[in-house]
């Protein structure tokens, strides 16, 4: 069966520069990568003839002698192939790692690789709305963050008492397998540990081998004088907890303060609408009006 045209494949022109080679592959490599079609035998076919194409045409020495002879090029060893588009000694798997380290960063196709050691706690947001008399004046508020929380029973490990996790049988602790793909190796995460490089035989009986549990903590917080809407409180380590002996994440707290029904607020300055007297107003005199702490203040009009 005749070999389809490498140009033809990868969707180029014969005078195509090696940008537009590169932008194209990666288009169509994603289009019919395994992992975006599991089960289809028909784009796991069409990612290995992408990847062939590619191979060839973005090594110059190959590119030319495709031009030149085409197929046949990579017949009985001319090219220096010995039959193999890649090439003698070429690596496929450097190939691929390198192409898609750059479309998708150092963790390579699917999104960035779980690492089995330690893992900083998610980052918690928390809205607070308070008074324009507290913000006025500050106040120390308490709050309930329901939040992931170290199981106390197993210390976070997940694993029963008297037991610890063990190594992963199948990956080895690395958290990450391989698997031929056609001409590609490709690596993804666990499906044994999940990701963690660790198996627990045992599970904890309160976390169920999670190694968190949720719980409500009551917090302190100390909203200081002056704040205003949409102003945040940092409170470090205070978020999520951490996986694998990993840090706990920070915890915002977002102020939002409520619109009061006689003060307007701008900026550092408080605006009060009072009323006044047709005497007071035409003569003059004094009017009492409130203070936005709750006491009473005479102005002259």
């Amino acid at each position: 069966m005749s070999k389809r045209d490498y140009y033809e494949i990868l969707s180029v022109s014969r005078d195509v520069d090696a940008k537009g080679l590169k932008s194209s592959y990666r288009k169509l490599a994603m289009k019919y990568h395994p992992d975006q079609n599991p089960g289809d035998a028909e784009a796991e076919e069409k990612f290995k003839e992408v990847g062939e194409a590619y191979a060839v045409l973005s090594d110059e020495d190959k590119r030319a002698a495709y031009d030149r002879y085409g197929h046949s090029a990579f017949e009985n060893g001319m090219g220096g192939g010995g039959g193999n588009p890649f090439g003698a000694g070429a690596n496929p798997e450097d190939i691929f790692q390198d192409l898609f380290s750059q479309v998708f960063g150092a963790g390579g196709f699917g999104g960035g690789r779980r690492r089995s050691g330690p893992q900083r706690g998610a980052d918690l947001r928390y809205d607070l709305e308070i008074t324009l008399a507290e913000a006025y004046a500050g106040k120390d508020e308490t709050i309930h963050v329901p939040q992931s929380v170290n199981c106390k029973t197993c210390d976070g490990s997940g694993a029963a008492e008297g037991t610890s996790p063990e190594t992963c049988n199948t990956c080895g602790g690395l958290g990450r397998v391989r698997a031929q793909q056609g001409f590609f190796t490709m690596e993804r995460a666990c499906p044994h540990c999940g990701g963690k490089g660790k198996t627990i035989k045992k599970p904890c009986k309160d976390c169920g081998g999670a190694g968190q549990v949720r719980e409500e903590r009551k917090l302190s917080v100390k909203i200081p004088a002056g704040v205003e809407s949409g102003m945040r409180i940092r409170l470090a380590g205070e978020g999520e907890a951490g996986e694998h002996g990993g840090g706990r994440g920070d915890l915002y707290i977002f102020i939002d303060v409520v619109e009061h029904d006689i003060f307007e607020r701008d900026g550092p300055n408080l605006y009060c609408r009072a009323p006044v007297p047709m005497a007071t107003a035409a003569l003059g005199g004094e009017i009492e009006i409130p203070t936005i702490d709750g006491g009473r203040a005479r102005v002259v009009v």
